[in-house]
């Protein structure tokens, strides 16, 4: 008799679903998808950084052969404000306030017509002073970008002749604010034994997907809008795009196409989007719009760069006692995502170990600058790098060890912030623990030190950082939730239809990874589909690290749904009670002998062809038990929280300082390991990226505009310079996690920036509070101490 073990996938090497296609060549990104009748648009942008348009002229552009459209403001009246802050229109009206801004937008046959015709278009320009320094937005007198921030007109008598105080001027330019408390800063700073504080100085970087921006907009005969969208947040798209049009959502559709990377830059909707459906409504032609590498660069969103002050202060026995922290960010031009980081800086700031007094404000400000939009870590890399760089100021003026500093103040399970976190889980400890003994810190660390004045070229360092990031996602919409739709055919395939959105990062792989798991069938048995909100269930989109803790959980639930079904059937044919029977291998089997009583096939088809025919059918949809925060951001945003802790070995050059990164060892609080091959390249993945944000990576906006648009001369990391690896994980088995997992997506970034400095402080005894280390700051830095030093020993002698 055929009997079947049980085995379980969890934990397991699984490949990617996708990667046949990709590896293969076969994938059909946004760009290599042709609809009949196409024409293919193109943007005209900005020759100002801030001014009035006096005057656009189409006429020649019309006038070309092949051009069927060919757009500015005044040709479509029915726009809408959009994205985060609804503050601009996709097309400009009036006045451009950076080199992004859109003008006018063409239609053609191909490529080649469309940008000869955005050549012939005219512009007159009228212009006007501007902003290109976040602290220049907050002097009197500034510019002020958009003149719907001024107030109402006093009354004349409430004026005083010619005079205008800063803070009344500032406002102007303030996009967003945010502030929070908790406990009493003066209190902790009065018990402190040490106070450091410190400017830190946060840069620009762009997420560099290899699939650039685009989207093909068309009307059906019914006039329904079809969008083909590389958004990572389909279903808010949809709803956005019908308050920009005017449209009910129900009349648009938004299929998404493979997407070549999104790390959180396909969040909000952009004005190339609903200028592509003006293009397509004017010629009631099918309008494909794809950007450049250059215009990506140029035209896509970035992190936010931050001006940041901290303020720390810790008892001589190591405890702290309080963090006050005031943050500029440069808002660019328009208010999209980058401005709300904030939300999740501040949690950093106020939870990242027991911080009993908090206090945290922020500004961010219009400039002529480019525009930020979610990216990977989402602020948090910002935050931890000031932070975890000022624990071991800290260490060092009180003469502690600051791995030991780290671990006395590091929060134990069950604890429940200032903010309201409540950490259900919490492999803080652990992670610091196992990553200091497999990086050898304690030796490596000392070493250095000793032979920070010694002779020598070359020095070597270790540094440490650990992160606080939501792992469960975070209650910032109305829901946070996701739907799923399972259906088992005849032949016991299992189809699921899940809200939640593949970009790359293998969620598709996972989800049917959990069913199969619930089903005990093999990875071949599930198709899932998830690319089509006219038959996918909704779902709030990918970010904040949410697609495995929440989609996850979702499929769970429809999975058990139906393994509930199928017992129940299986019990009926075979006659065993439904406790004695098991799913394993695609078969119904006795549960404490793994005999099989069936094919799980035979009984679906024993189930469709039978008199009474049953479908098994199971929708389930998870909102996790988060909350949203009040108006103090206080409550636990998330289902749960991320953990880890790095350490980052280096090796300094300090003849030209040149900094390389020897090596990473990591450990990551993950809740429970799923996939390990998923795992470990999401890992390996957002060391490299922290990486490049540390050491090489950085958009050069110079007068507000980009100097480096091209791979050529913006700095990736390339292989030979990726470091050895070493990957720890930290397993807490979360309660409310699918099968005990947290979602790990942004945290394998966030530590790198901060190890990193901390370790070339190790190796040579100088801090950089500036990003990128580039070789030049760093020789600077290094001959400024030594100067410095020399200075010193002059004038003692």
């Amino acid at each position: 008799m055929k009997t079947i073990e049980k085995t379980t996938l969890i934990g397991q090497r699984i490949n990617k679903l996708d990667a046949p296609q990709k590896a293969s060549g076969k994938t059909r990104y946004v760009h290599d998808l042709n609809l009949p009748g196409q024409l293919i648009g193109m943007i005209l942008r900005s020759s100002r950084l801030h001014a009035r348009i006096v005057r656009i002229d189409t006429s020649r552009a019309r006038a070309l052969p092949g051009v069927h459209a060919v757009l500015t403001a005044a040709d479509v009246p029915y726009q809408r404000p959009l994205g985060v802050g609804k503050d601009q229109l996709p097309l400009k009206a009036d006045k451009v306030r950076s080199y992004r801004d859109e003008i006018a937008a063409v239609a053609a046959d191909s490529a080649e017509i469309a940008e000869a015709a955005l050549k012939l278009i005219e512009v007159e320009y009228e212009d006007l002073p501007a902003i290109t320094d976040p602290r220049q937005a907050l002097v009197a007198g500034a510019p002020v970008l958009h003149d719907e921030k001024l107030p109402p007109p006093a009354p004349h008598d409430a004026l005083k002749s010619g005079e205008a105080s800063g803070a009344e001027a500032h406002r102007h330019n303030v996009a967003m604010t945010f502030d929070y408390a908790h406990g009493d800063v003066a209190q902790g700073e009065a018990e402190s034994d040490v106070v450091v504080e410190d400017w830190f100085s946060l840069h620009y970087v762009t997420h560099c997907c290899m699939g650039v921006s685009g989207v093909i907009a068309e009307f059906d005969s019914k006039g329904n809008l079809v969008l083909h969208s590389n958004t990572q947040v389909p279903f808010l798209h949809k709803r956005e795009f019908a308050e920009i049009l005017d449209m009910d959502p129900g009349r648009i559709r938004i299929i998404q196409p493979p997407i070549g990377g999104g790390f959180g830059s396909k969040l909000d909707i952009y004005p190339f989007e609903p200028i592509t459906v003006f293009l397509a409504k004017a010629t009631d032609r099918p309008v494909k719009l794809v950007f450049s590498r250059e215009e990506e660069f140029i035209a896509s969103p970035t992190r936010q760069p931050v001006l940041l002050r901290l303020r720390s202060g810790a008892r001589k026995d190591g405890t702290f006692t309080f963090r006050e922290c005031e943050t500029l960010h440069d808002n660019g031009a328009y208010t999209s995502w980058g401005a709300t980081t904030p939300f999740v800086m501040m949690q950093t700031i106020s939870s990242l170990y027991r911080v009993p007094h908090c206090k945290y404000h922020t500004l961010a400000v219009y400039t002529n600058n480019p525009y930020a939009g979610s990216f990977r870590g989402y602020g948090n890399l910002q935050a931890t790098f000031a932070v975890e760089q000022q624990i071991d100021e800290m260490a060092h003026k009180l003469g502690l060890d600051p791995l030991a500093m780290r671990l006395k103040n590091a929060q134990d399970p069950g604890e429940v912030t200032g903010q309201g976190m409540h950490f259900k889980t919490c492999g803080l400890k652990q992670c610091l623990s196992t990553a200091a003994e497999a990086a050898h810190w304690h030796e490596k660390y000392a070493a250095a030190q000793a032979a920070q004045n010694l002779p020598g070229r070359f020095k070597r360092g270790v540094g440490m950082a650990s992160m606080l990031h939501v792992g469960g996602g975070a209650k910032i919409y109305p829901s946070d939730g996701c739907g799923s739709i399972l259906k088992i055919d005849d032949f016991a395939h299992v189809t699921l239809l899940t809200g939640a959105s593949e970009i790359g990062q293998g969620s598709e792989t996972v989800l049917a990874q959990l069913v199969c798991e619930e089903l005990g069938l093999p990875m071949e048995a599930v198709t899932v589909v998830n690319n089509d909100t006219d038959i996918t269930p909704w779902d709030v989109g990918v970010h904040a690290s949410r697609t495995t803790f929440i989609g996850g959980n979702s499929a769970i639930g429809a999975a058990r749904k139906a393994r509930t079904k199928l017992l129940a059937a299986a019990a009926r044919v075979s006659g065993l009670a439904e406790g004695e029977i098991e799913l394993r291998g695609g078969h119904i089997v006795k549960a404490d002998s793994g005999e099989v009583v069936m094919s799980l096939a035979k009984l679906m088809r024993s189930l469709h062809f039978s008199d009474k025919a049953e479908l098994v059918t199971t929708t389930f949809y998870y909102e996790p038990p988060s909350k949203h925060q009040d108006k103090q951001f206080k409550g636990d945003v998330s289902a749960a929280y991320a953990w880890a802790t790095q350490v980052v070995e280096v090796e300094v050059d300090t003849l030209t300082g040149i900094v390389k990164i020897v090596k990473v060892t990591a450990a990551h609080d993950v809740g429970r390991v799923l996939n390990r091959t998923g795992i470990e390249g999401q890992i390996e993945g957002g060391i490299v990226m922290g990486q490049g944000y540390a050491m090489t990576e950085e958009l050069l906006v110079e007068n507000g505009r980009v100097r480096n648009p091209g791979f050529r001369d913006y700095k990736l990391i390339t292989a030979p310079e990726i470091p050895e690896m070493d990957v720890h994980f930290i397993e807490t088995m979360d309660g409310e996690g699918p099968q005990g997992a947290k979602g790990v997506g942004e945290a394998p970034a966030i530590c790198i920036a901060a190890a990193t400095a901390n370790a070339i402080e190790n190796a040579t005894g100088v801090r950089l509070l500036e990003l990128p280390f580039t070789p030049e700051k760093v020789y600077r830095a290094l001959k400024a101490a030594r100067d410095a030093s020399a200075a010193k020993e002059a004038k003692a002698a």
